[in-house]
């Protein structure tokens, strides 16, 4: 045993050099700004709300209440589930423990506790997650600093914030009346106004562009923000004579406008920010930051196509509305709003484009399990124009009676049919049924074969025959973590980790025999584990998680991988030893492996009779260890 540890050790300090390099490459990272959250962040978190603090508020808060909260669970054995919001979830495979205070998706491995929920599914920050659950509990953290953690695109974020004020200043100036004019005749109040922060970029082409090279920001940063063009003349302002509408992150920070014309010709309506590294469209939903409150109180949220339209219903008080930012509906979009309210309404533009983006849009939520409801308006209108023309009652009218999937289904599917033919009736039963395969809600499928059943005059047997001969049609299986074939030496790593995560004899069994873990993201969980369980002489795991997910949340994901794994609660201590033992074996054999390799390199005849010599005791080593098995 002893030539083992000796090994291992060896073995270990190739490691961690090597790893310690990777720290120093990272804090060099962080201080010059490459790494998109800087850890001073996090520490002055931990410096404004005290350890033991955190643990108070951790241990009051029941985290099976906060994610009830925010989606439905239903009791299952000794914990609870629920629809993961994290991935494309169809079914409940997200984990609540009452008693470790914890969650884990065994799909995707999301995992953590009160705090990494909250900061996961509202997108903040570790210190707000901790402020909520504070005022849940009804415990006082007196934080008289505000606190913003750092990023690498700070200084855009602080163009971005200086733009706001700039333009904003603009339009309440003289020179600012005609666009104030013109957003009354579009039915935009002053309060309004105010509230999505609408300004105005004056004529000259190099105000703000001056402002930016005074306040010293560097020239870099200025032509990243997508506010300042170069060219041969010199530096410009990309947006000039126009009435500029912000457009927020989900966060609620500025990132980027929309520029509209308002007393010219120009033939370009709207001029957009480019994609910049703190903007892009695929990623974001316009208002997003402020609906998200309202959508949760009513339970619904109702998506839009510009963001003229969001502002129109605000004005109209309906406040849960969000907006696509010139593109289409991405599966992060569609993630985004799926975590938002239970209801969705799609509410895009009245014509023919609106329909196109409808059907694409039901398509996106479909696939995550999710089954909107529509609201088409006709004469091509969009809400905006809609509310204009028809006014307040009419549009919330609109709202309070939307078109089921199916119902807007059928009746696109018939203006592609003749139902006066049997092939038209043919085409267009196997079309509904078809469409009918998405459709998880019994109780509308079943209300749609009614429907096609007295359109047709097929009856309600022969369809619902059809119907369970489709639903009978085998899916492709996506290759799930259960179905990934482990080597016994990383099977061994693993059952490990999950035991000492879950047991503090475990973590105490190990100490007795340290061993060191070849792969890397093991090796790193392990680490932490030791080191949490030596400092507090104990071992909480909902504790154990707020740690590293303030100086580690990288290790987070190995953490979710683990704490996801089915292995059974009960264990003995000669299980913990068979792992040590055969991760050992593994250390030997690769020592054995990298000798033989420098046998082969080696021209000195005693050096070779060294490594030789090593080997030997090696597997004499392998032998012993089997003998006493």
């Amino acid at each position: 045993m002893p030539h083992i540890l000796i090994y291992c050790m060896k073995f270990h300090v190739f490691y961690t050099k090597k790893e310690k390099n990777v720290k120093k490459r990272r804090k060099k990272e962080e201080i010059e700004g490459k790494s998109s959250i800087v850890f001073i962040g996090s520490l002055i978190s931990m410096e404004l709300i005290q350890s033991e603090t955190i643990k108070e508020i951790r241990n009051k808060t029941d985290i099976k209440e906060v994610i009830g909260s925010y989606i439905p669970l239903i009791p299952k054995g000794k914990n609870y589930f629920g629809v993961c919001p994290f991935h494309d979830d169809h079914s409940p495979s997200l984990s609540v423990s009452k008693e470790k205070q914890i969650y884990t998706c065994f799909v995707c491995h999301e995992s953590g506790n009160v705090f990494n929920f909250l900061m996961k599914y509202e997108n903040i920050s570790f210190v707000q997650a901790v402020k909520i659950c504070a005022d849940r509990v009804g415990i006082p953290l007196n934080m008289k600093e505000k606190i913003e953690t750092s990023s690498k695109f700070q200084t855009l974020y602080d163009i971005y914030e200086l733009s706001l004020k700039f333009y904003e200043n603009n339009i309440n100036t003289v020179s600012g009346k005609g666009a104030k004019e013109y957003l009354l005749k579009r039915g935009i109040t002053e309060e309004i106004r105010k509230e999505f922060g609408i300004g105005l970029a004056l004529k000259k082409k190099d105000l703000f562009t001056s402002l930016l090279f005074k306040k010293e920001y560097p020239e870099k940063e200025i032509l990243k923000s997508g506010l300042v063009n170069k060219n041969e003349t010199g530096y410009h302002d990309i947006f000039y004579n126009r009435i500029m509408f912000p457009l927020w992150d989900l966060n609620g920070k500025v990132v980027a406008y929309s520029g509209r014309i308002y007393d010219s010709d120009d033939s370009s309506k709207y001029i957009n920010t480019k994609q910049t590294e703190i903007f892009k469209k695929g990623e974001l939903l316009y208002n997003y930051h402020r609906a998200k409150t309202e959508a949760r109180i009513k339970g619904q949220i109702i998506l839009m196509e510009g963001f003229m339209d969001v502002i129109a219903s605000y004005q109209i008080g309906v406040k849960n509305t969000i907006a696509l930012m010139g593109t289409a509906l991405t599966k992060n979009h569609v993630l985004q709003i799926k975590k938002l309210a239970k209801e969705i309404l799609i509410c895009l533009d009245g014509d023919e484009a609106g329909e196109k983006a409808t059907s694409s849009c039901i398509e996106a939520f479909l696939k995550v399990g999710v089954t909107p409801k529509i609201v088409r308006l006709e004469e091509n209108l969009d809400p905006d124009e809609y509310i204009r023309k028809y006014g307040e009652k009419k549009f919330l009218l609109k709202l309070e009676n939307p078109l089921t999937v199916m119902d807007f289904k059928l009746g696109s599917l018939k203006k592609e049919v003749d139902l006066k033919k049997n092939e038209g009736i043919a085409e267009y039963t196997h079309q509904v049924i078809e469409q009918l395969s998405f459709i998880e809600d019994d109780i509308l499928k079943e209300v749609t074969l009614n429907k096609l059943s007295l359109e047709t005059n097929l009856s309600m047997d022969f369809l619902r025959s059809k119907m369970k001969e489709k639903d009978k049609e085998i899916k492709p299986v996506s290759v799930t973590e259960k179905e990934k074939k482990w080597t016994k030496y990383e099977k061994a790593e693993r059952n490990l980790l999950f035991y000492m995560l879950h047991s503090e004899k475990a973590i105490q069994i190990y100490n007795e025999k340290v061993t060191f873990l070849p792969t890397e993201k093991y090796r790193k969980l392990l680490t932490e584990i030791r080191g949490f369980y030596l400092k507090r002489k104990e071992f909480k795991i909902a504790d154990f998680i707020s740690d590293i997910s303030i100086r580690l949340p990288d290790l987070l994901n190995t953490f979710g991988e683990i704490e996801s794994m089915d292995l059974k609660e009960e264990w003995n201590a000669s299980e913990i030893e068979d792992y040590i033992n055969t991760i050992q074996e593994y250390n030997i054999k690769y020592e054995s492996n990298r000798l033989q390799n420098l046998i082969k390199k080696e021209i000195d005849p005693k050096k070779q009779a060294e490594y030789a010599q090593l080997i030997l005791e090696l597997k004499k080593n392998i032998l012993e260890e089997q003998y006493d098995k």
